[in-house]
């Protein structure tokens, strides 16, 4: 199963919005730290394992392993065990502000990423639309008081440690391209996200002492219950696929990733429908300045030609 070009932009849209509601969920399940990202991928890759075993097209799990199974599980451990890990560990360092404001640099990470692995640059167009989105995020998330970004002395770790998250996880998105065009994107998803899971449970065991059982969320009260299984069959199973086979099929993955910077955008909506939180007046500068840098990148070959025109 792969998603055709022409739904790529739409696919990498929805993969947005659900990153953008799992906090929402994770909040609601009880769960935090190293924890949260054990439950969601071992319980998402399952799911994402199970809709490959579905789909006539990708049940065959096995020769992708046989073919190249050393870099597929390279790729999982890189992308998904590791990139995962440095998010909650930087959370023990940083500020919320500072991770979340530094994870949505992405977009950036993927065009340097793609321009390092594939020597597509690229281009003024993207460096100034990225950087005065990455500004607005800025803005929206600390409402200006951008001394907040600082924060303490021993918050470096933490920021240097949401910058592999970022870095790691774009390079993941641009080195599981071609292996996706080659064994389809679900089945490659399924994989890295369930050996991936597999490496969280087994590092975040071994680290922190916490043994995930799967089997133990019967036992849980039921809004914990339920949160849990969104968070893994939305925000992972669903929202990973759609993420990633998005930026696969896009044909251009940095114009693509772009969508990211919507994210908190996104966040900030749901806070005002289900927090009934309502963003001050800068907040919506800032929203529209992210809004428009996105649109810009999105629409600017078309734009380019009606100037010429």
């Amino acid at each position: 199963m792969n998603i055709p070009e022409k739904w790529a932009y739409p696919a990498v849209m929805i993969g947005v919005a659900g990153h953008a509601s799992s906090e929402f969920f994770a909040k609601l399940s009880g769960v935090a730290g190293p924890e949260t990202s054990v439950w969601r991928y071992l319980l998402g890759g399952f799911g994402l394992i199970l809709w490959a075993l579905w789909d006539r097209d990708s049940r065959d799990l096995i020769t992708p392993l046989r073919k190249e199974g050393l870099n597929i599980v390279w790729l999982s451990l890189m992308g998904v065990t590791v990139t995962y890990l440095f998010f909650h560990w930087a959370l023990d360092y940083a500020t919320v502000i500072q991770v979340a404001t530094v994870t949505t640099t992405i977009p950036i990470f993927v065009g340097l990423a793609n321009w390092v692995l594939n020597g597509v640059h690229p281009g003024m167009v993207k460096m100034i639309t990225g950087t005065l989105a990455v500004l607005g995020i800025a803005v929206l998330l600390t409402d200006g008081a951008l001394a907040a970004l600082a924060g303490e002395a021993g918050t470096l770790p933490g920021v240097l440690l949401a910058i592999g998250c970022a870095a790691l996880g774009s390079f993941y998105a641009v080195l599981i391209k071609p292996v996706m065009g080659r064994h389809g994107g679900l089945r490659i998803i399924a994989l890295t996200m369930m050996i991936g899971g597999i490496g969280l449970w087994l590092l975040v065991g071994a680290a922190w002492g916490t043994w995930v059982n799967p089997l133990s969320i019967v036992e849980k009260p039921a809004l914990a219950a339920w949160s849990l299984v969104i968070l893994a069959l939305w925000n992972t199973t669903i929202t990973q696929l759609l993420w990633f086979g998005g930026l696969s099929a896009a044909p251009d993955i940095t114009r693509a990733s772009y969508l990211f910077f919507l994210k908190p955008i996104i966040a900030a909506a749901l806070a005002v429908l289900i927090l009934n939180s309502h963003p001050t007046t800068l907040q919506v500068v800032a929203i529209m300045l992210v809004t428009a840098c996105v649109l810009v990148e999105l629409y600017w070959p078309r734009l380019r030609a009606l100037g010429r025109g």
